[in-house]
């Protein structure tokens, strides 16, 4: 393509090669592909015209159960195992090797609290009881037979993202950072109806939900939630629930914390007040710089994460154009829009976002960057619906002090060398100054 192409397209709109998010729609879609197909034409005059191995044999036969491709083997999660506890811990979800806006079930992040239970179906019961006119047992086969309902949301644990709160900057892959957020389709029976049907007495203002672990997780969970969009999820992304994510029987709370999300329950027990459990006690239970104690912190707050390019990365074709893509999300509703900068947040640009936006879900947001090989230094930044604005680390230090490690969603900044190679970093002298904090396994 021509250096001397006038298309207002290929104009820089903010500081650092970062271009307009139309340049890879319609008519611009030319202008871009232009410059990216000259590099593989040329590369394209260098190899043989050759008959591959595998046109000339027959493939495999079918399977019961598709498996990805034996190529893809580097695609998994990455455990984490608490090793003060046995089978407690948590893996994570690849995030930077993702594309789209649903995570693959065998990809979910997990959390457990004591391994995962091996629960046959025909013999769970979910007790509902407490302050209800009726207490009732309900079957797996019980509830599969009420009308279900699907709802595409996204669940992160509490504690995701919390090695940001340390002074140093985690050089970890993006995904083995901030994955501890997973979006999938979840389907199942509206916990309204069968509060409905056991009769809720009208002075209950609080569910104690228990998983079926060895753990026996308990937490409480507001009624308002409960009746308003909450699911006793029986299916992830078109197929029965796995293991590791609740079978045969999970919550699902859209937009609140993992924790609230109890896997394999087996009772909710409707009474006037929380249980006041561990998890929302020693857990869940931070002090603010004013020395108030933070209780029943539900609500994920609004997020983003370029996902490529990110940490461990390396634009090893050199300068040129590249599309700069992440997720965002938000447990407060859709999210409304996101910027992304180049150069450290002097100027931002706004993004394109994938649709459908969907509420309580992850956003895929793109934007061409013209990279002309010197060092850079990339943000995103997440508005939702509600006006809610991502913050600066330093805003959230100030915000929400040092003595816990929940909620962390602050902006991610990602530094670009001259060689293309990308690194974590913090862009504030404030920030490099923060006393460091211990980071324990308190996820959920």
């Amino acid at each position: 393509m021509s250096g001397n192409n006038k298309s207002p397209y290929l104009t820089p709109i903010a500081g650092n090669g970062l271009l307009d998010r139309r340049l890879f729609l319609q008519g611009g879609l030319v202008l871009g592909a232009a410059q990216l197909v000259a590099g593989n034409a040329r590369a394209a005059r260098q190899e043989p015209a050759a008959r591959p191995e595998w046109m000339s044999v027959p493939g495999q036969p079918f399977t019961l159960y598709g498996q990805p491709a034996g190529y893809e083997d580097e695609v998994v999660r990455y455990p984490s195992p608490n090793r003060q506890m046995r089978n407690s811990g948590a893996s994570w979800t690849p995030l930077h090797m993702l594309e789209g806006t649903i995570t693959p079930n065998g990809l979910h992040y997990e959390r457990h609290h004591n391994g995962v239970p091996q629960i046959n179906p025909d013999e769970h019961r979910l007790l509902v009881h407490g302050m209800v006119r009726q207490p009732a047992f309900f079957t797996i086969d019980n509830l599969l037979r009420y009308p279900m309902r699907s709802q595409i949301c996204f669940v992160e644990c509490g504690g995701n993202s919390n090695a940001g709160w340390n002074k140093a900057p985690s050089q970890a892959e993006a995904g083995y950072f901030h994955g501890l957020v997973s979006c999938s389709e979840w389907t199942g029976v509206p916990l309204s109806t069968i509060l409905s049907e056991v009769g809720l007495d009208k002075k209950a203002g609080w569910l104690i939900a228990d998983g079926a672990d060895a753990f026996a997780m308990n937490i409480s969970i507001p009624v308002e939630k409960a009746m308003d969009d909450a699911i006793l999820a029986l299916y992830q992304n078109g197929e029965r629930l796995r293991p590791e994510n609740g079978y045969p029987l999970r919550l699902i709370l859209p937009g609140w914390e993992g924790v609230l999300n109890v896997k394999w329950l087996r009772s909710l027990k409707a009474t006037a007040q929380p249980i006041m459990a561990r998890n929302e006690t020693a857990r869940y239970t931070e002090l603010l710089p004013s020395g108030k104690a933070r209780m029943f912190t539900f609500t994920m707050d609004a997020k983003s994460l370029i996902t490529s390019p990110s940490g461990g990365m390396v634009l090893k074709q050199g300068p040129g154009l590249y599309q700069v893509s992440g997720l965002a999300w938000s447990g407060r509703g859709r999210i409304e829009q996101v910027d992304v900068s180049a150069d450290g947040g002097e100027t931002w640009a706004p993004a394109e976002l994938q649709a459908p936006v969907l509420p309580k879900a992850f956003t895929r947001f793109r934007i061409p960057w013209q990279w002309d090989g010197a060092p850079a230094v990339l943000k995103s930044r997440a508005v939702d619906e509600t006006g809610y604005v991502q913050p600066e680390r330093e805003q959230l230090v100030a915000a929400q002090g040092r003595h816990g490690f929940y909620h962390y969603n602050a902006i991610v900044t990602w530094s670009v060398d001259e060689y293309g190679t990308v690194t974590h970093v913090y862009t504030s002298e404030a920030q490099q100054a923060d006393s460091d904090i211990s980071i324990d396994a308190g996820w959920d």
